[in-house]
């Protein structure tokens, strides 16, 4: 339970068609009789081919939409299958996930989601960076050297870190239904705020209603990046309730 401002990133993933938004008139109702939306920040980041869709569908809500991922490159030019930020922004984003491991495991660099970054910011969009360690690096004790890496490469020459929120994303825990031990939780998001003074840190992986109480204890979480559990509106709908209440 908590009374502090808290975001709720809504990932779907390569999730989604327009018959899905359907399903969205359950949590918009909700939100609008939900007594603590003011204490919550919503951001919905669906596929590309939904940002625009779901922009008019949350019209005249507070909540907010976000892209997945954005091509480095700020203006137009010959990339065939990308989109940058500032066509992100014309159709309705005002934020976007970056460095997500998923897209890290493809090839992104730190010095690629440093320059992905830095065009977000310049187009306009604010930016979710995300972060986090494989099982591996876990198990060799290598986690806040990785962490570090990332946050020194990733936000190097970057100071608008009002327009940033960091997601602390532990690989290992992305769909495996584990969570990071308490203790261990706590201990990480305050490395990272320390690295990174001033910025929000959020929690994301496998982040469902089972186990939201549990992270609920852990009182130095901003809030969370939730996936699977995002695209059913009544588990979404669970895990902000169980938040506040």
């Amino acid at each position: 339970m908590t009374n502090k401002y808290m975001y709720f990133i809504a990932n779907w993933k390569m999730f989604g068609s327009l018959n899905s938004l359907k399903s969205l008139d359950k949590f918009i109702k909700f939100f609008k009789n939900f007594k603590k939306n003011t204490y919550s920040k919503i951001i919905y980041c669906p596929p590309t081919t939904l940002i625009n869709p779901m922009t008019k569908k949350f019209k005249k809500t507070q909540i907010q939409i976000g892209a997945q991922n954005c091509h480095e490159n700020q203006n137009y030019g010959a990339f065939t299958g990308s989109i940058n930020a500032k066509m992100l922004k014309s159709v309705g984003a005002t934020y976007v996930i970056i460095g997500h491991s998923e897209n890290r495991k493809e090839g992104e660099t730190d010095k690629l989601i440093n320059n992905k970054i830095k065009s977000a910011l310049k187009s306009g969009l604010k930016v979710i960076f995300c972060i986090g360690e494989t099982l591996k690096e876990k198990k060799t004790k290598k986690t806040k050297k990785l962490l570090s890496k990332q946050i020194t490469l990733g936000l190097n020459k970057i100071k608008n870190n009002k327009n940033i929120i960091i997601a602390y994303e532990p690989i290992w825990s992305i769909g495996s239904g584990l969570i990071p031990k308490k203790k261990e939780l706590f201990e990480t998001i305050n490395f990272i705020k320390k690295k990174a003074k001033n910025y929000k840190v959020l929690y994301g992986g496998s982040v469902n209603p089972k186990n939201i109480n549990l992270l609920n204890l852990i009182n130095n979480i901003d809030g969370y990046m939730i996936g699977g559990a995002s695209q059913d509106p009544k588990k979404f709908i669970d895990i902000i309730k169980k938040t506040y209440n």
